[in-house]
């Protein structure tokens, strides 16, 4: 049995590396892609995991299995192909951090998992099953993921969904709401950025955000908010709790990390369990992933950042909380 399975893109980010002596600009390759990253960060922390997805048969397809598996995580369902390339990623960093990307996949291997490629007895054997919505933009993938969820749900799983928003990976903004809403209909945990809850809602106000993410079924409403924190909404009970003040350099990958903390705070539990969850619980379950995603922000890369347990102790008892005013 395992803890957390996850579903979905799996990619090279090329992320910015100083400049060279010419003065160009250079780009270190990390292992990257949502989901591998919110499982990275689980399974760094100790939770059992396992991977499902595509790559390419080529240099850099072996170079992420290699990765997951000194990560702890289990490839089984990773499927190498001689049909395409690995899916490639540039990120670019502004002054502050943020980020935005420059995708290399029209195709790219992870759009191309298939159905028939799944692996049914792994998704009837996690606790929980994370999905993001990159893995809905193309055929076959799409059908493959919703396959893959329906199979998890019926098994028992509690299923983990993040409206993941690209872009230029979308034929129109149109077929990703309604694709990313597709998605939501399955979701009992949904993690999200502010942009991402007005675009699917229509709502700038979190709560009446979060309102409207629950009406689709979701039990659990995260929203990750940069330098503010997180918000999250547990039936009635809402709030925002503060992140940690480190040295920010990347913040690629911090909410996947936050995400894959979660997982690890809520492994074993059930739905029902959730909707229980004394407040305080989940209040603490929060505040320890807020550390796990403000610690990735002080490395570059995304998997290669992600914390040991150690890392997180150390951060809540020695960094402070950062309070940003409105």
């Amino acid at each position: 049995m395992f803890d957390v399975v996850s579903l979905g893109e799996l990619l090279i980010d090329f992320t910015p590396a100083g400049v060279g002596s010419n003065g160009a600009e250079l780009f270190a390759r990390n292992p990257g892609g949502a989901p591998a990253n919110v499982l990275a960060a689980s399974s760094r922390l100790g939770a059992k995991t396992a991977f499902i997805g595509k790559v390419g048969n080529d240099d850099f397809g072996h170079f992420l299995k290699d990765t997951l598996d000194s990560t702890g995580i289990c490839t089984r369902n990773l499927v190498l192909t001689d049909e395409v390339h690995t899916t490639l990623a540039f990120v670019h960093l502004d002054p502050s951090g943020d980020r935005s990307f420059s995708f290399y996949r029209k195709p790219g291997a992870d759009v191309l998992l298939r159905k028939d490629e799944l692996d049914l007895d792994l998704l009837r054997q996690t606790g929980i099953l994370h999905f993001g919505s990159l893995s809905l933009t193309d055929e076959p993938s799409r059908t493959a993921t919703f396959c893959a969820v329906q199979t998890a749900k019926d098994a028992g799983a509690i299923i983990s969904y993040d409206p993941n928003y690209r872009a230029p990976l979308w034929d129109s903004k149109e077929s990703a709401v309604k694709q990313m809403k597709a998605g939501l209909a399955y979701a009992d945990i949904v993690k999200l950025s502010e942009e991402e809850l007005t675009l699917l809602t229509g709502e700038t106000d979190l709560n009446a955000g979060a309102r409207a993410i629950q009406a689709f079924g979701a039990t659990l409403v995260l929203v990750t908010l940069g330098k503010k924190g997180a918000y999250y909404r547990l039936g009635e009970h809402s709030n925002v709790l503060p992140t940690y003040d480190v040295h920010t350099i990347d913040t690629n990958g911090a909410g996947d990390a936050f995400t894959g903390a979660v997982h690890y705070g809520l492994k074993g539990k059930s739905v029902e369990d959730i909707r229980k969850l004394p407040i305080a619980q989940l209040e603490d379950i929060l505040d320890y992933a807020n550390a796990v995603g403000s610690l990735v922000t002080s490395k570059s890369g995304a998997i290669p950042a992600m914390p040991l347990q150690e890392d997180v102790a150390a951060c809540r008892v020695n960094v402070p909380h950062l309070i940003v005013e409105d």
